[in-house]
């Protein structure tokens, strides 16, 4: 019995966990072949981690309220870029104008995610495809704005703003342009430092605060005597030269990856609000939630705009930390590739955690760093392992949906059997009804 329980365990976990280990096995075999060191594959992914893995965790709202994965996050990411536009405009550069890119970012997302979830409000069922179609709309009108309002109806004097000789905002904004210094490297270089001092701190934050917990007895003895032991252990393995040197090349963002922590807490958070509650109920049925007296438009509504405004502060933190960004095309795969990762980590489109968004970006972009070289030792060209993460990442998204479909197809089926389960006994005629006095 035991045997039997552990193989229908372990089934269980291969099939709600093929995304995740597909990637796992893919992330293998390209590291094996790419010729690249552990240390640098190291160094590269946190980079990619420090500017990627917030606007994924923008993502988890949404999916718990049951409207799947926001692809108009996408509009979220344009808010951004119209506000790094006006700080460069304006000269305000630093900290200073990322906050000020920051504050200015979220009444125009705001107005944004409430007219994408006024939308998605009367597209129940559809809000993946509606959110794909907004994108493009929105793009549109984006272009018109930045192609003809800005730099022609509304002068820019920042010089590289404008298309010389023509009128409309340059292909490629610098962010270190303007009287300010530019916004680049605004959050990483508040305190960027190496990983040993990056583990020792956090390390050292965590324990006061699990230590704060036990004394005021609202953590678990247990919980929290092997919450401080892994500390210690992490800590001790870094002690070893091997080790170490594996994390040389490393240079972490300390205030990024604090504000990334500060997005997971949030999610935490909030889903023990009501207002999270709320979330999760509307996610799980519609219709029971109604039932309940829950205004199920409004709860969606304050989800999408959640997640817009969060996805804003994503895209600028992506472009801090790149110092520049594509004018026309930064903010177009935003939502693909976000959205591609969180699936990655074993989310679906019902159900994420911080655990998924995290474990997914960490994963998906590992990919992304080691699959060019190994094509090109595997096939003579990195180009192809370019066309195969992009083809990664609609494949992944086509295989939740499917995997979705098909998990809703065996529920209907064990909520409405067919005729041949109402037959208890054998031999008798297929769908015919037996009654016992």
């Amino acid at each position: 019995m035991d045997k039997q329980k552990r193989e229908f365990d372990l089934r269980s976990f291969a099939r709600n966990n093929a995304v995740t280990i597909m990637f796992v096995v893919l992330c293998a075999i390209c590291m094996a072949f790419s010729g690249q060191s552990i240390a640098y594959v190291i160094y590269e992914l946190f980079g990619r981690l420090s500017r990627n893995a917030f606007i994924v965790l923008a993502l988890i709202i949404p999916i718990v309220a049951g409207m799947g994965i926001n692809f108009a996050i996408t509009i979220g990411a344009m808010a951004a870029q119209i506000s790094v536009l006006w700080v460069i405009e304006w000269g305000v550069g630093g900290v200073p104008g990322f906050l000020l890119a920051m504050a200015m970012t979220v009444p125009t997302a705001a107005f944004f995610g409430f007219l994408i979830g006024k939308l998605l409000n009367k597209m129940k069922g559809q809000e993946m495809i509606g959110g794909l179609i907004l994108g493009y709309f929105a793009n549109g009108l984006y272009q018109l704005l930045f192609l003809f309002i800005f730099g022609n109806l509304i002068p820019l004097k920042t010089p590289g703003l404008v298309i010389k000789g023509s009128t409309g905002v340059a292909n490629t904004i610098d962010l270190t342009s303007g009287a300010g210094g530019g916004i680049k490297y605004a959050l990483d270089g508040i305190w960027r430092t190496d990983f040993g001092t990056a583990l020792y701190v956090v390390c050292a934050l965590i324990a006061v605060i699990v230590i704060v917990l036990l004394a005021l007895r609202k953590l678990n003895v247990r919980k929290g005597g092997i919450t401080l032991a892994v500390l210690a252990a992490c800590c001790l393995l870094y002690q070893i030269p091997a080790v170490a040197g594996l994390f040389s090349m490393v240079k972490v963002p300390v205030v990024t990856f604090g504000v990334v922590a500060l997005l997971c807490l949030f999610n935490v958070a909030i889903m023990k609000t009501r207002l999270g509650q709320q979330f999760r109920a509307v996610g799980q049925n519609r219709v029971v939630a109604n039932a309940s007296g829950i205004n199920v438009d409004h709860v969606r509504l304050i989800a999408i705009v959640i997640s817009t405004v969060l996805a804003g502060w994503g895209q600028l933190i992506f472009v801090q930390n790149m110092g520049a960004f594509q004018t026309y095309g930064a903010h177009e795969q935003v939502g693909l590739y976000a959205g591609a990762a969180i699936l990655v980590g074993g989310a679906s489109i019902r159900k994420a955690t911080n655990k998924q968004a995290i474990l997914g970006c960490i994963l998906f972009h590992l990919l992304f760093i080691v699959a060019p070289p190994a094509a090109k030792f595997l096939f003579g060209d990195a180009a192809i392992g370019e066309y195969f993460r992009v083809f990664i990442s609609y494949g992944v998204i086509a295989m939740a949906l499917v995997m979705h479909a098909w998990s809703g197809v065996q529920k209907k089926k064990k909520a409405y059997p067919g005729p041949e389960a109402l037959d208890p006994t054998p031999g008798t005629r297929k769908g015919a009804r037996v009654f016992f006095v």
